[in-house]
């Protein structure tokens, strides 16, 4: 009899087990196909990012080092032999070179080409410069060459390798898209199984559920906060085209002026811009780098805007070392220039303050600008916490509010507030902690 139950709960045992493989085996070949399916989706990420990253690794200034250099070679400020131009083309040539294993797409693929036979013409360019060198009375022929050929192609590679990176970020929205569907599509088959599988346990354990899914809604907690986090990563990359343009056409314009001074100080701001847009890849940083990629951003747009715009930074200098994700204020600052200050007629001014309170920090952005209705604001709150579908219209603002969120928890973020025809406040929330 003894051995009759034993044997009895050894067979009850097996069915057991065999009732939970079976149970389980659906949720595992599904979690394979997710599995591999994410991993496909995080390699093609990965290579449309590689290929941004590299993209970004062309020398912003390299059509304002390129013509600056060649005019030091005809004007016999630099020979032939201590000249850095055939650095700065070897330089861009590895860059060039690097993007035709990244991207796939026919466009990008031509525009490569075309940087690649830019470069050849500058290559040439310079050398019939050296040769003309050794005229005394070639001189004329070298400044047409600089002016009407060299600089000409520098603008136009120059313009290529920021299409370059746009349209390679528009394929990083694509794939985002998909990445999306397919996560949607997943959570579906997820409920479905989860359903089917907590069900039939149920039947057989008390404990068996809890064992079963705890895992499973753990891996999908964590490949949803990845697959998001991975997602504002992507797009605070982003370099804006139409800033660049802007900006460079104003560094023309104060050239052709003869405003060496303000060109050299919308250059170095420009580099310092996007120097700490990229900062090596990191997503936190000091809240002293911020404020130093604000004061680039501000600095530049005052010499575009300088009949319009007023801004002071004043943040204590003991805030400095605390922590802040990447690109958090300037998003701001340029909602308030865009939607404020230009709104308004007159101008107005920006001023970024911080306040040190006991377990927190708050960086506040206020503008005298149009201000907001309270139908508008109460539109920009639901927008920032998602509860209307608009964001775009905020993208910015809701992506700042969205990082600082997944950084340091629901208890951070932004805050607006405002008063039509008087201003706009921002208010951004982070925790005390030291980088």
């Amino acid at each position: 009899m003894k051995d009759r139950r034993k044997k009895s709960r050894s067979q009850l045992a097996g069915q057991i087990r065999i009732s939970y493989f079976i149970l389980l085996l659906p949720t595992i070949i599904f979690m394979m196909f997710a599995f591999y399916n994410l991993w496909k989706v995080n390699e093609r990420y990965n290579e449309m990012l590689n290929s941004v990253v590299a993209a970004s690794e062309f020398s912003l200034d390299f059509k304002e080092d390129f013509d600056f250099e060649t005019y030091l070679l005809i004007v016999g400020n630099s020979g032939p032999e201590d000249t850095k131009l055939h650095g700065l083309l070897s330089d861009a040539r590895k860059v060039v070179e690097g993007l035709k294993d990244y991207t796939n797409t026919p466009d990008n693929q031509k525009r490569i080409e075309s940087a690649e036979k830019y470069l050849n013409n500058l290559e040439g360019y310079i050398e019939r410069i050296q040769e003309n060198l050794g005229f005394e009375d070639r001189y004329d022929a070298n400044m047409l060459i600089w002016e009407n050929d060299v600089q000409i192609v520098t603008s136009l590679l120059q313009e290529t390798i920021n299409e370059y990176i746009y349209y390679e970020n528009k394929q990083l929205q694509t794939a985002q898209a998909e990445s999306e569907a397919f996560y949607i599509n997943s959570v579906k088959i997820s409920i479905g199984i989860f359903s089917f599988v907590f069900v039939s346990i149920i039947l057989v354990s008390l404990v068996g559920p809890i064992w079963i899914t705890r895992p499973i809604e753990e891996q999908v907690k964590d490949e949803q906060k990845r697959l998001r986090k991975a997602e504002f990563e992507v797009l605070q990359a982003q370099i804006n085209p139409h800033f660049l343009y802007n900006t460079l056409d104003a560094i023309v314009w104060s050239a052709e002026a003869g405003n060496n001074k303000q060109v050299v100080k919308m250059v170095g701001s420009l580099s310092d811009f996007f120097r700490s847009s990229l900062n090596k890849g990191k997503e936190i940083v000091t809240i002293r780098e911020e404020l130093q990629h604000v004061r680039s951003y501000l600095e530049i747009q005052q010499i575009r805007y300088q009949d319009i715009l007023q801004y002071e930074i004043e943040v204590d200098e003991a805030l400095n070392a605390y922590a802040i994700p990447k690109i958090t204020i300037q998003p701001i600052v340029e909602n308030a220039l865009y939607h404020g200050i230009k709104n308004k007629r007159g101008g107005g001014k920006i001023t970024v303050t911080g306040k040190d309170h006991e377990n927190y920090i708050e960086l506040v952005v206020e503008d005298n600008g149009m201000g907001m209705t309270d139908e508008r604001l109460s539109e920009v709150r639901e927008g920032l916490e998602g509860r209307k579908n608009d964001q775009n219209a905020i993208y910015g603002m809701y992506n700042v509010n969205e990082r600082i969120k997944l950084s340091f928890g629901d208890e951070y973020g932004l805050f607006i507030s405002s008063i039509y025809g008087e201003g706009t406040t921002a208010t951004v929330k982070l925790p005390k902690i030291l980088t």
